[in-house]
């Protein structure tokens, strides 16, 4: 693989200003950002800082230029990184042609609503991407501490191990560390489902249950995230590590989790569009229940956590009453 020196990076929200931070850090790179709106644009190209999120991270201006151009953005990129939410994704990308010899990192978790696939098999299918050109970026890491320089920790999970190598070596830095994990889409489907259960875990929060109820609830989730991948796409991996039990753990249980703050929301009362009006930032594991519960009606896996959700969410069922009959599949 060529030495990548120029990044496209797509996206305007938080966890995209912190993957630029993260990326600015090294001097070499020339990273091309593109931002929806001018306004925005226009202010990180002057004052280097997102006025709309993250606002306190300094970018460097002479390294990273914001554009509106999603075409002149790609122009030359030798990686896309996408860091949109993927609700928008489709549309983003509908009326534009990706590069054809370009890597691409999704930093997406959650799934294409008009298609029901993950990023990757999106871009294969959509786009005609290669899959060996295709990596996803997984695992424990919240923008608002990435913000911090908080030491985190992240997995590039690619088909080939020379591509996730090349960029888990980019995204690396004093405060990032890195692994590679040959596990596409298992890795990709349980970022997509670690929403899904922090929303869980948010109801029950909302709900009033503690700390106790909660330990069994994240352990009923990794066992159910492994029998859904395991039936979706067996392979050698581990669920224990950080990209899977890791991503899990900080989604379900940590104060910057929109996901967890929108099912806590729920838990509380809250009907979904008044949860979703009250939040800035798009909650991932809405859109994902859909797609994930219609996919787990074709492979019938066991999944009362999943149906739970979707049943609050989707059929309005009441989350008391939802969550009496849930606990009774839990342990």
């Amino acid at each position: 693989m060529k030495e990548i020196k120029n990044i496209a990076i797509l996206g305007g929200g938080s966890w995209a200003t912190a993957l630029v931070k993260i990326l600015s850090e090294k001097n070499n790179l020339n990273i091309r950002w593109w931002i929806r709106d001018e306004d925005t644009a226009r202010h990180i190209n002057q004052y280097g800082r997102n006025p709309k999120y993250l606002s306190s991270v300094g970018i460097k201006s002479y390294q990273v230029y914001a554009l509106t151009n999603l075409a002149e953005v790609l122009e030359n990129a030798q990686l896309v990184i996408l860091a949109i939410p993927g609700a928008f994704l489709h549309k983003a990308l509908e009326k534009v042609k990706l590069p054809g010899d370009a890597a691409y990192l999704s930093a997406i978790k959650g799934m294409i609503p008009e298609t029901r696939q993950v990023v990757a098999r999106y871009l294969e299918t959509t786009h005609a991407i290669p899959s060996n050109s295709i990596a996803v970026l997984s695992g424990p890491c919240h923008a608002e501490e990435v913000a911090l320089e908080k030491l985190s920790y992240l997995t590039i999970a690619s088909l080939e191990q020379e591509p996730a190598r090349s960029i888990a070596e980019i995204i690396s830095c004093r405060y990032i560390r890195t692994s590679v994990s040959s596990d596409l889409y298992g890795a990709e489907y349980a970022a997509v489902l670690k929403n899904i259960y922090a929303i869980a875990a948010g109801i029950a929060h909302g709900l009033g249950y503690g700390d106790n109820y909660q330990a069994v609830l994240v352990a009923s989730a990794i066992r159910e995230m492994e029998r859904f991948l395991d039936a979706l796409h067996e392979a050698h991996r581990d669920v224990k590590e950080s990209a899977y039990l890791g991503d899990l753990l900080v989604t379900a249980y940590s104060q910057f989790s929109r996901n967890r703050t929108f099912g806590t929301m729920l838990g509380k009362g809250y009907s979904v569009a008044n949860a979703q009006l009250e939040m800035s930032m798009v909650a991932e594991g809405y859109y994902a229940t859909e797609s994930v519960y219609a996919l787990n009606r074709e492979l019938g896996v066991h999944m009362p956590l999943l149906d739970a959700v979707y049943q609050i969410i989707y059929q309005k069922s009441p989350a008391a009453q939802t969550w009496n009959s849930l606990n009774h599949e839990l342990s």
